[in-house]
């Protein structure tokens, strides 16, 4: 186990299979573990620059969440929070983790805290970072996309390649790189990529959250929750 010492195309080389799908993981460095949850509509590309500074003192645990960078989900799976969290619940004790740092960003921090409080998968530390846990927390892009999904399912791809391409350009402070947009768009192109952004749009729901804030004084890890300064 290794973190990546230049930069160079990110690229998670194993594959776990898990009750609804497979992972696309990682595993980088040595130390305390730490598990890395992405929100969406990115990947563990997210984490690209963060792992290399944090596997030089910890074994730094990473994988694409089912349904998206190069995860997959099994016929008739459901790519929710709910789901998400007893994927991460299976990999952690695929790890042989015992109590691992958690952290999660967007929904991965509504994940995180899910299958911490609800699948009873033990954290040393929790980090939550700009988390989607106290609803509501859908944007009115995400609730319009769920209102009118076949719309989105159906029309042309390149028309909706243009739309979640603009929506992309709305995510951050500064503007991405060419190259960064690319590795966040590459996941979601074609006909294939247009259904699996339907399918996580369509399963995201602050139901999924509602246990987890109904339990949050039963949390006694040491966590810490982050908001950018600029985030809108």
């Amino acid at each position: 186990m290794s973190a990546p010492t230049r930069p160079g195309p990110w690229k998670l080389h194993q594959r776990v299979p898990v009750a609804a799908g497979e992972a696309s993981v990682g595993v980088f460095g040595e130390g305390p573990p730490v598990v890395l949850v992405h929100g969406t509509p990115a990947s563990s590309y997210l984490w690209r620059n963060a792992v290399p500074t944090l596997a030089r003192h910890h074994t730094v645990y990473v994988w694409d969440l089912l349904g998206f960078g190069e995860s997959r989900l099994a016929p008739g799976a459901a790519p929710s929070i709910a789901q998400q969290a007893r994927t991460l619940a299976e990999l952690t004790a695929h790890w042989g983790l015992e109590a691992p740092s958690l952290v999660g960003h967007d929904i991965g921090g509504g994940i995180v805290l899910r299958a911490h409080l609800i699948d009873q998968v033990p954290a040393s530390s929790i980090a939550l970072l700009d988390a989607a846990v106290l609803g509501p927390w859908n944007t009115p892009f995400t609730e319009h996309q769920q209102r009118h999904a076949e719309a989105y399912r159906t029309m042309p791809s390149q028309i909706f390649n243009d739309i979640i391409t603009a929506r992309l350009a709305t995510a951050t402070h500064l503007p991405m790189s060419d190259t960064d947009t690319a590795a966040y768009l590459g996941p979601w192109a074609g006909t294939d990529g247009q259904q699996r952004w339907i399918d996580q749009v369509c399963a995201v729901s602050f139901e999924d959250t509602q246990d987890v804030v109904a339990r949050l004084g039963r949390i006694t890890a040491p966590t810490i929750v982050m908001w950018g300064a600029q985030d809108q």
